[in-house]
C-alpha cells in the first residue's frame, strides 16, 4: 500500500490516490473482527456465570486470647500501702509467684511492730476469763444439786409432818365423838333420874352426881374440841411450812440458775472476743504477707500503672498489667446480625493477620495466598455495640494439609480480618443475591445441637 501510493506521487496521479483509499477501506474486516471478540466475550461472560463460587461470611476483629485466663489481666495489691521498692520492669518476664512490688503499713491500728505478741496476751488473758467462767458454771451447777438433795430431806420431813398432822386431826375427831357419845348418853341419864326422882325412884344425891357427871362430860367435849381445833391448826401449819420450803427452794434455785445463766453469758461473751482476737492474731499474719505482691500467674509485664518510691496505693488499686506467657490465641471477630444464624458452631473460617502479607479470593478460598484456618468456638447469644455479633476462632486443629498454624508472633489486640466458609453457588446466584440483598444460603438446615450455647 505504501509502496502503491508513492508510485502514484511520483507520476502525479493526485486524483486517483481517493479512489485508491477508499478500495482499501471496502476491503477492511473490522466489523466482523470486532463482532467475533465481542462474541467470545459474551461466551465467556455467560460461562464464567456458571464458575463454582464460595460464599462467606466477612468480619473483622482482633486477635484475643480464647480462656480468660490468657488474657491481659491487671495486677492488684490487696491491701493500702506505701511503694518501697519495685522488683520489676516493664517487658520483664515473671514466674507465678515471683515479686512484682514490696509495700509497707500505712494503716495506723498495724504500726506496732509487736502486734502479734500484744494479741496473743489478750487472747491468753479471754482464754483465762472463759475458764473462770466454765469453773463458775460447774460451782453453781453443784450448788444447785446440792440444793435438790437438802430440798428432797426437807420436803420429806415437811410432808411426814403434815402426816402426822392429819393423824392427830383425825385422832382428835374420833376422841370428840366419844365424849360427845359419853355427853349424850350422860343428858340421857339424868333425864331418867330426874323423871325417877319425881316417882320418888332416886334420891336428890343421885340427880346432883348425875348433873355433876354431866358437867364433866361437857367439859371433855370442849376439851376435845380445842384440841381438835390445835391439831387442825397444826396441820395447817405443816402445809404452810411445805409450801415455804418449796417457794424458798425455789426461789434458791432461781437465783442459782441466774447465776448459772450469768457464767455462761460471760463464758460466751469470752469465747466470742477469743474468736474474735484468733480473727485478728490470723488477718494480722495474712496482712503481714500482703506487703509483697506476686505474680499470680507467669507472663510479662507489659506496663507498671504506677511510679516512683514512696507512693502510697489503695486497697484493690491496679499497679501493673501483666500478659500471660503462653496464651491460647483465637480470633475476636464481629458479623451483621443477618448472618448470625447461617454461622454454626465449628464453622470453617478463614483468616488474615494484619502484618502477613497474604492474596484472598473471596469466592475462592482455596487458592488464597497467606491465610490461616481457623473454627468458630463461640457464638454470642447478644449482640454488641452496633448491632453486630460477636465470634470466637479458635485454630483448626489438627492443621488440615497445605495450611500452615497460626503464627507464634501473633500478640493479642493486632488487628484480623476472617470470612466463615459456607456452601458453594454459581456465579450468577451469587450476583442476583448481592443485588437483591438477600442472605448467603446452607448446605443444610441447621440443628439445634450444633449451634453454640
Amino acid at each position: 500500500m505504501i509502496s502503491e501510493t508513492k508510485n502514484y506521487f511520483e507520476e502525479g496521479k493526485w486524483e486517483e490516490l481517493g479512489t485508491l483509499s477508499s478500495r482499501e477501506i471496502l476491503v477492511t474486516r473490522g466489523q466482523r473482527l470486532l463482532g467475533r471478540i465481542m462474541l467470545i466475550l459474551l461466551l465467556i461472560f455467560l460461562l464464567g456465570l456458571f464458575l463454582p463460587w464460595r460464599q462467606t461470611i466477612p468480619g473483622r476483629g482482633v486477635v484475643t486470647a480464647l480462656r480468660p485466663e490468657d488474657r491481659p489481666q491487671t495486677v492488684q495489691n490487696q491491701i493500702g500501702g506505701r511503694i518501697e521498692h519495685w522488683a520489676v520492669r516493664e517487658g520483664q518476664k515473671v514466674n507465678v509467684g515471683d515479686t512484682i512490688l514490696i509495700i509497707s503499713e500505712t494503716s495506723q491500728s498495724y504500726f506496732d511492730p509487736q502486734l502479734p505478741l500484744r494479741l496473743q496476751e489478750q487472747l491468753a488473758a479471754k482464754v483465762g476469763s472463759e475458764d473462770a467462767a466454765t469453773q463458775r458454771m460447774r460451782a453453781t451447777a453443784d450448788q444447785i444439786r446440792a440444793m435438790e438433795k437438802a430440798l428432797q430431806l426437807q420436803l420429806t420431813s415437811a410432808r411426814n409432818k403434815v402426816k402426822q398432822a392429819e393423824n392427830n386431826v383425825d385422832i382428835d375427831s374420833a376422841d370428840l365423838v366419844a365424849v360427845q357419845k359419853f355427853y349424850e348418853i350422860s343428858k340421857s341419864r339424868l333425864a331418867r333420874y330426874e323423871a325417877g326422882y319425881l316417882n320418888g325412884l332416886f334420891s336428890l344425891t343421885d340427880i346432883e352426881s348425875r348433873r355433876l357427871k354431866l358437867q364433866e362430860d361437857n367439859a371433855k367435849v370442849i376439851s376435845q374440841q380445842n384440841k381438835l381445833n390445835n391439831s387442825k391448826q397444826s396441820l395447817l401449819n405443816a402445809r404452810i411450812e411445805l409450801d415455804n420450803i418449796e417457794a424458798q427452794y425455789e426461789q434458791s434455785v432461781a437465783k442459782a440458775q441466774s447465776d448459772l445463766s450469768s457464767a455462761f453469758s460471760s463464758k460466751v461473751g469470752a469465747q466470742g472476743e477469743i474468736s474474735k482476737l484468733r480473727n485478728e492474731i490470723s488477718n494480722t499474719q495474712i496482712r503481714r504477707g500482703l506487703y509483697v505482691v506476686r505474680a499470680p500467674q507467669s507472663g510479662y509485664v507489659v506496663k507498671t500503672l504506677k511510679a516512683g518510691i514512696g507512693e502510697n496505693i489503695k486497697e484493690g488499686e491496679s499497679i501493673a498489667t501483666l500478659q500471660p506467657e503462653k496464651p491460647l490465641v483465637a480470633a475476636e471477630i464481629y458479623v451483621d446480625a443477618m448472618d448470625v444464624p447461617l454461622i454454626l458452631n465449628n464453622s470453617e473460617v478463614r483468616l488474615q493477620f494484619e502484618g502477613w502479607p497474604s492474596v484472598q479470593f473471596s469466592g475462592w478460598p482455596s487458592v488464597a495466598v497467606g491465610t490461616f484456618s481457623g473454627r468458630v468456638s463461640v457464638i454470642d447469644l447478644v449482640s454488641s455495640q452496633g448491632g453486630k455479633y460477636r465470634l470466637l476462632v479458635r485454630p483448626t486443629s489438627p492443621v488440615p494439609e497445605n495450611d500452615e498454624p497460626w503464627p507464634i508472633q501473633l500478640r493479642q489486640g493486632s488487628g484480623v480480618y476472617g470470612r466463615v466458609i459456607l456452601r458453594t453457588v454459581p456465579i450468577w446466584y451469587e450476583i442476583w443475591r448481592q443485588l437483591n440483598g438477600f442472605p448467603p444460603s446452607l448446605e443444610g438446615e441447621p440443628k439445634t445441637g450444633g449451634v453454640a450455647k
